[in-house]
């Protein structure tokens, strides 16, 4: 099992009872790791400072007496943001109508990196119709390295 899948299985009960979704668990870094934890609310409402600062403190005390990470690291807990990761099957139904941003594990047809319109997701395949082209493709869910959505912002540059 993974650091990250460890670190899930420890905090995900507490948070959840907290009223929080976990939407990534991410240990970065060589030198000095950092442990990113990237949460929203279940009821979709915006995450404040004290949200972060709640959870970090039952993270920490989680993970200081599990102590899944055997070296020092720094604790950052963070909203998704505007260009938020889509990281589970779910993501990929909730967020249909988006504009998105997919990389793929391996080539296909040539690219590696889309960028067009989420259709949602099927079965195992992920439905995207391509910007500029208007042709729509599908991948494998498990053939998709990252994803994530396009704030409208960027769609004007």
């Amino acid at each position: 099992m993974s650091v990250e899948n460890r670190i899930l299985e420890i905090i995900t009960p507490s948070l959840e009872e907290k009223g929080y979704h976990l939407v990534r668990v991410q240990l970065q870094g060589s030198k000095r790791k950092t442990l990113q934890i990237m949460i929203e609310k279940r009821d979709e409402s915006h995450i404040t400072v004290d949200d972060c600062a709640s959870v970090s403190r039952i993270a920490s005390v989680l993970l200081d007496v599990n102590d899944p990470i055997h070296e020092s690291y720094d604790l950052e807990v963070t909203s998704p943001g505007l260009d938020r990761p889509l990281v589970i099957k779910e993501d990929y139904k909730r967020f249909a109508g988006s504009m998105v941003k997919i990389e793929l594990k391996i080539p296909y047809e040539g690219r590696q990196r889309f960028h067009g319109l989420l259709l949602g997701v099927e079965g195992n395949l992920v439905k995207l119709e391509l910007s500029p082209e208007k042709e729509i493709t599908e991948f494998a869910f498990s053939d998709i390295k990252k994803a994530k959505l396009v704030p409208d912002y960027e769609m004007s540059q």
